[in-house]
């Protein structure tokens, strides 16, 4: 990392690698035994700005090289339901400095949330698809079909790099079957296929409960036409999955990466499309990404554009519990995972990655102290970094005091 990157820290809310992220106003970074620099950073805390609660990250690079770091804003309480607003901070230097929040979308007293977004790297729009539910319907109630509405689906989107949105539009016929209750999109980032018969389509990962089963399935929905109009594509052949991401391998093959609920496994399912993501293959394990049951992210290393067989992959890495945010390097399109860093150890949850124009990498997770929503946490990073392996850290220099 150059000499200016190491300078332009200083301004931002800091968290130092190797322990619990640090105070506010305290930006930093922190060498690994290899002297590998690594930068971390505090962009939504919770309890800040009017918010109970900051969850469900969604980071992504625009195709003018911008940041785009979206949550939920849970107004009263830490529940997935409730008065939830959808927000949004914008980097224009690579993450070295921030805007301010900004509402992407309040439905005072409703929850709007499942932030996933996607570039369409023909026009430069983002496209951001989000759901909505009236607050006092909680999920097991919209499941079991008591609820006084049911899970509905939206779309904004952004012509401007991320600095206005659209008001909202509703897509739920499009995207819902009518025997499907609980609905999510993401939450993270969809994907714009790069090759073969589909090259351009937005594909956007989801997942539903269906009604008679109450079994829970990943789908995705797609664009033909740069996000003007959105239909459903395939879903998973077997249940026992729901929050997914998308990424796409060489030669036109697409990818889901699921949370999965089969505990005799306690590992990520996966599943294949060979059609742009109109139908998927039987779920298989991949037993090296390990889950306590939890959301994740993949994405693709092609800095530029350019396909390669490197995939990036982050999650809680452990069995049982949420702890332990991890991020995994695969050289052949997911088959091995031969390198992997802890981004922090402690009580650390949902994940986003993305890659920067400059190769380097960046990840926005949950994390914290006594639990995983305390902050979502900015972390960038150099390739090598992965490459090097395990090597431990060397200890941080913030500190929960705010002392450097």
């Amino acid at each position: 990392m150059d000499k200016k990157r190491r300078t332009v820290q200083r301004g931002l809310t800091g968290a130092c690698a190797g322990g619990p992220p640090g105070g506010q106003g305290c930006g930093s970074q922190t060498e690994g035994a290899d002297s590998t620099p690594i930068f971390q950073a505090r962009l939504f805390v919770s309890g800040v700005g009017g918010y109970h609660t900051c969850r469900i990250p969604a980071l992504i690079t625009t195709k003018a090289g911008s940041l785009l770091a979206f949550c939920e804003g849970r107004k009263h309480s830490r529940s997935d339901s409730g008065d939830i607003a959808l927000l949004v901070r914008r980097s224009a230097d690579l993450g070295n400095s921030w805007s301010d929040q900004q509402v992407v979308w309040d439905d005072a007293g409703n929850t709007c949330g499942n932030p996933c977004a996607v570039v369409d790297e023909d026009t430069g729009v983002i496209w951001l698809l989000m759901t909505w539910n009236l607050g006092e319907d909680r999920e097991p109630e919209i499941i079991e079909r008591t609820s006084r509405d049911t899970r509905r689906v939206f779309v904004t989107y952004s012509e401007d790099d991320g600095l206005t949105w659209a008001p909202p539009r509703e897509i739920t016929e499009e995207v819902k079957r009518p025997d499907w209750t609980w609905y999510a999109t993401g939450p993270g980032v969809g994907i714009q296929i790069r090759e073969g018969l589909h090259a351009g389509r937005l594909v956007i990962p989801c997942d539903h409960i269906e009604a008679d089963s109450k079994a829970c399935y990943s789908h995705v929905i797609l664009s033909d036409d740069h996000g003007q109009t959105w239909r459903l594509g395939g879903r998973t052949p077997q249940p026992g999955v729901n929050e997914c991401q998308v990424t796409e391998l060489t030669g036109g093959r697409l990818m889901l990466n699921m949370r999965n609920y089969d505990r005799t496994q306690q590992a990520r399912k996966v599943s294949i499309s060979e059609d742009g993501g109109t139908t998927w293959g039987p779920l298989y394990s991949d037993p090296t990404l390990i889950e306590p049951i939890c959301q994740a992210s993949i994405v693709g290393y092609a800095p530029g554009g350019e396909m390669s067989d490197k995939l990036l992959f982050s999650n809680p890495a452990h069995r049982e519990k949420r702890v332990n945010i991890t991020v995994r390097l695969s050289n052949d399109g997911g088959q091995t995972w031969p390198a992997r860093r802890t981004l922090y150890a402690g009580p650390s949850a949902y994940s986003c990655l993305t890659v920067l124009p400059d190769g380097d990498v960046a990840c926005l997770y949950e994390a914290g102290v006594e639990s995983p929503y305390e902050w979502l946490v900015f972390a960038r990073f150099p390739l090598s970094w992965l490459v090097d392996g395990e090597r431990p850290l060397l200890p941080g220099c913030c500190q929960l005091d705010n002392r450097c």
